[in-house]
């Protein structure tokens, strides 16, 4: 080998030598500052955490210094709402912080009207609405949820809702249709997000692999009846859902068709709902042996009350508000005196300790097996 190409190779090598290192440095120096930078992130996040646990604040609520509303994410997605929705009184609930206003095909027989747009902003509201309760199409699902949720659209006088609920879910229709019905609503602009009312954890399960198998949409909670006296579904099979997957609830008939509200203590009121025609299920319900132990148990409910220094209906409302994976609660508020007195239940929250619940636990004595617990 010539001496001008040991030269050269020697140049090379030599070359390829301080390359070599250059890399191993760079590679050394992107690592401390990889290691660097997550470490000042722990240390943000730390700070962050301190800072929110000092001022007694949550990432997943917060509560409005104004009004004392308590707003939660819906499941896992981006949507904050009030921890208690409405169907009705909507200028008054909005003045006192409530911003979910749910509505639906039946709700006044068809005829509900967005009146609350007239007092505020759109884009401070979430308003949804429910589909399918049966018609022309209904065969043809995709073009059945397109015509209800127009006309509801037009009756709420909204070009969008923010959540569109499949009441109940279709017995003759694959789960992979809905959800590509739900999709293209929302694809379309109608709807921002859509979620699921009476369905089971199976199908809500189905639904949300359907989705993610098909990049589709899936949905991010379920409204279910959720009271003292109905809790399997919430805080079992919902639960479970919440934790794997994050799904969210929002709960309607917090009082039990009023029944937890005490006013049939003493028998049937007249004018009550359980004294109209149509209503007789109510009535053979509350007269009946299961409704008479019902009875028993909201007096002691009421002795734990009084010691809360709130009503009955506070206690069951805020008790429903305790379980951590029920993100709103409906009320059913039909005069003005009804929905004052059930916001309030929102400051009766607090003090519903571990004891106070495990007192109430005791009373209701039908506390579900769950592995997971509510706020405490």
């Amino acid at each position: 080998m010539s001496e001008s190409v040991r030269s050269g190779l020697s140049c090379f090598l030599s070359e390829q030598t301080l390359e070599q290192e250059e890399r191993q440095r760079r590679t050394s120096q992107l690592a401390e500052f990889q290691r660097l930078r997550e470490v000042r992130a722990a240390a943000q996040l730390k700070n962050l955490e301190d800072f929110l646990r000092v001022n007694n604040i949550s990432l997943r609520e917060s509560t409005s210094y104004a009004t004392g509303m308590i707003y939660r994410n819906l499941g896992k997605s981006g949507l904050r709402v009030s921890c208690l929705g409405l169907e009705e009184l909507v200028t008054l609930a909005y003045e006192n912080g409530i911003n979910l206003f749910d509505t639906a095909e039946l709700y006044a027989a068809g005829k509900c009207k967005c009146l609350i747009c007239c007092c505020c902003r759109r884009s401070s509201l979430v308003i949804t609405t429910k589909i399918f309760w049966g018609g022309k199409y209904v065969h043809v699902l995709s073009l059945f949820c397109i015509v209800c949720l127009k006309a509801s659209l037009e009756r709420l006088q909204l070009p969008y809702v923010d959540v569109v609920f499949a009441n109940r879910p279709d017995p003759t229709t694959p789960i992979e249709e809905t959800v590509r019905a739900m999709t293209h609503v929302i694809n379309q602009g109608m709807a921002m997000y859509w979620g699921t009312s009476r369905w089971s954890a199976i199908e809500i399960m189905e639904a949300y692999s359907v989705a993610r198998q098909f990049n589709q949409i899936p949905p991010i909670c379920e409204q279910a009846e959720y009271h003292m006296f109905q809790r399997e579904k919430v805080e079992v099979q919902l639960s479970e859902l919440f934790h794997k997957i994050g799904t969210g609830a929002v709960t309607w008939s917090p009082l039990a068709c009023g029944i937890l509200s005490g006013k049939y203590s003493s028998g049937i009121p007249p004018y009550s709902r359980a004294s109209l025609k149509g209503y007789q299920w109510m009535k053979d319900k509350i007269l009946s042996e299961e409704g008479h132990r019902q009875q028993v148990k909201l007096k002691e409910l009421q002795v734990v009350a009084d010691r809360l220094g709130c009503s009955l209906t506070q206690l069951a409302i805020a008790w429903c508000l305790r379980n951590e994976g029920v993100t709103s609660v409906l009320l059913g508020a039909s005069r003005t005196d009804q929905l004052v007195e059930n916001m309030k239940a929102v400051q009766i929250l607090p003090k519903i300790t571990l004891s106070i619940a495990s007192e109430v636990d005791s009373i209701l004595g039908n506390k579900p097996h769950n592995k997971k617990d509510f706020r405490s």
